[in-house]
């Protein structure tokens, strides 16, 4: 182990010239008409579904109830297979998870010294993952009590209600004090999960090493962080040797971080399958102790254009190294917003979690991750949500979360819902009036403005799918008039059609709105609840109907409000 101990870090890079959050404007301009074009001949390869993974802080809540449904209802509409990212499994604590906070109480040392192990807590959480279809994203983190180096001590805390000692307060993001320890506990935690869950299965894990050592995370240097990627891979391929293995899971600022911590394993040749980092879209000014009822400061919101430029700089900086240049991207924590844990009642800017903003928000950012995918070296593979639930919180409390209070679905999990129901193939989609990622040459920090864009697949079955919104990087902005989209799908196989239409708005697969409409209430009737989750779900616009092509084509009318995105799925029939 490194004897250097200081806490310092590389510089952090802020990239690009992006305000914390993005300003409303009321002035800016809508989009009146859109013409949205598609090539159902013109594939563009397989749809890779980069959307596929949620990750959050509280590991305890994996395996309640509410999280065990959760878990199973991303199986039910997606057919399984996301990658889940929880924190915290090395933390020492009694099991019980709040905010930010959990513990899986693994690794113990007898009065000896001699470690010993208690894989109690995870294997509920792991079970509760894996029983529901999809694979573990392993962080590898942090620090356990009983391996706390000396200079822990020097971090002291006043004591409080919420803050029990300096180990919950911070003491665990110190370097473990020996590393052959932290390395026994990596063989452990590995050979335990081989055996309870399989080869086949482990194999489809990602294993990583802490999370967002350019931060507070880890209190120790870059060094010593790069030294422990080297013991802690090696444990973990001492175990599984076709494990993928990977990190830093630096912040959007640690630019440099990651760049010295590629430096340090391409010129150690040490092993490394995918290279992870983060990026969020807005950090807004929080707990402004307003009246509940009270407008925001200043209205602020979440920026896709600052996320993209962000994985852009970073698949740039990766692909200067030749050797990395076919490792996927893991955007392990992909968010408009930070932190998960605040909501309406901290600041009113956040209140966009609640509402058909935020899905729309959502499907718009993949797309145009796809889009980058199409144009850059380095690839996005997953670009995980850090999103599950919170115990114990009001009705829309305005969390970022796919749950609120009473187990009632936000909408947000409906722009999930659509995006399972693409096919495996891309195909061509363009409209007139869209953003186009290469736009990031000469951004000014300006967020997107308004648009109309699309994402198309085909099925093996000859099925099109075409994922149209309209939307702008302001959640204040609406607009009386609905955009006329002009929809023309070229080149499909078949004549006649069957047309599904979905769609998620302020009135369309909408919880929120129905809770609003109710008049917002705290302690809802069975019959309020009923009502509430009548409308949770994604929902068809209007009856399917039948289409027939002619000579190959389809054209089709529809409006959008703002915001709102349509999902139309054309299959053939006969």
């Amino acid at each position: 182990m490194s004897t250097e101990t200081s806490t310092a870090h590389v510089g952090r890079v802020s990239l690009g010239p992006f305000p914390p959050a993005a300003p409303s404007d009321p002035d800016a301009p809508h989009v009146s008409l859109a013409r949205v074009d598609v090539d159902a001949s013109a594939g563009q390869g397989p749809l890779t579904r980069v959307w596929e993974s949620f990750g959050y802080d509280e590991i305890n809540w994996t395996y309640t109830p509410t999280g065990k449904r959760l878990l199973r209802t991303f199986a039910d509409f997606s057919g399984g297979g996301y990658h889940v990212r929880p924190h915290y499994v090395f933390c020492s604590g009694s099991g019980f998870g709040i905010p930010h906070w959990g513990s899986g109480n693994v690794y113990h040392e007898d009065a000896d010294g001699h470690p010993y192990y208690d894989f109690t807590i995870v294997d509920q959480a792991y079970d509760a993952i894996v029983g529901a279809g999809h694979h573990v994203l392993v962080e590898l983190g942090f620090t356990p009590r009983d391996l706390l180096p000396p200079e822990a001590a020097e971090l002291t805390v006043t004591p409080s209600p919420t803050v029990y000692t300096s180990y919950e307060a911070g003491t665990w993001g110190y370097p473990p004090r020996d590393y052959d320890k932290w390395a026994g506990l990596i063989e452990a935690h590995a050979r335990h999960c081989l055996e309870r869950y399989g080869e086949a299965e482990v194999n489809a894990w990602l294993w990583e090493l802490w999370n967002e050592p350019d931060i507070s995370y880890w209190r120790g240097t870059p060094a010593q962080f790069n030294e422990l990627y080297t013991v802690t891979v090696r444990a973990v391929r001492n175990v599984i040797p076709n494990a993928k293995v990977g990190g830093p899971t630096v912040t959007s600022g640690g630019l440099n971080f990651l760049k010295g911590f590629l430096d340090y394993t391409s010129s150690r040749n040490e092993p490394l399958d995918f290279i992870s980092y983060h990026t969020k879209g807005s950090r807004f000014p929080t707990r402004e102790y307003r009246p509940l009822d009270s407008l925001p400061t200043e209205r602020l919101n979440p920026s896709s254009t600052k996320m993209l430029y962000d994985l852009r700089a970073f698949n740039r900086a990766i692909a200067e190294y030749e050797q990395y240049r076919d490792l996927p991207a893991i955007v392990d924590e992909c968010d408009a917003a930070v932190p998960a844990h605040f909501g309406r009642y901290d600041n009113r800017n956040y209140e966009f979690q609640n509402t058909e903003y935020y899905p729309v928000f959502q499907v718009k950012l993949m797309k145009k991750i796809l889009d980058l995918n199409a144009s850059e070296l380095v690839q996005v593979k997953r670009a995980t949500s850090w999103s599950f639930y919170f115990e114990g919180e009001r009705y829309f409390e305005g969390t970022r979360s796919f749950l609120t209070a009473g187990g009632i679905e936000k909408p947000l999990l409906n722009a999930y819902r659509m995006l399972s129901l693409l096919g495996t193939e891309r195909i061509r989609a363009t409209s007139d009036v869209a953003w186009d990622v290469a736009e990031l040459d000469e951004t000014d920090g300006s967020s997107m403005p308004e648009e109309i864009d699309a994402l198309a697949s085909r099925a093996d079955n000859g099925t099109v799918a075409v994922l149209v919104w309209r939307h702008i990087d302001d959640q204040y902005q609406t607009s009386e008039q609905e955009t006329a989209v002009s929809l023309t799908v070229r080149n499909v196989a078949g004549g006649t059609f069957r047309v599904r239409h979905f769609r998620i708005d302020a009135d369309h697969s909408n919880s929120h709105t129905r809770w609003k409409l109710l008049g917002s209430p705290q302690d809802p009737t069975g019959e309020q609840l009923a009502e509430i989750t009548a409308r949770q779900g994604l929902e068809e616009f209007e009856p399917a109907s039948t289409v027939e092509a002619e000579s190959g084509l389809l054209s089709l009318d529809i409006s959008l409000p703002l915001p709102a995105a349509s999902l139309l799925i054309l299959e053939p029939i006969g």
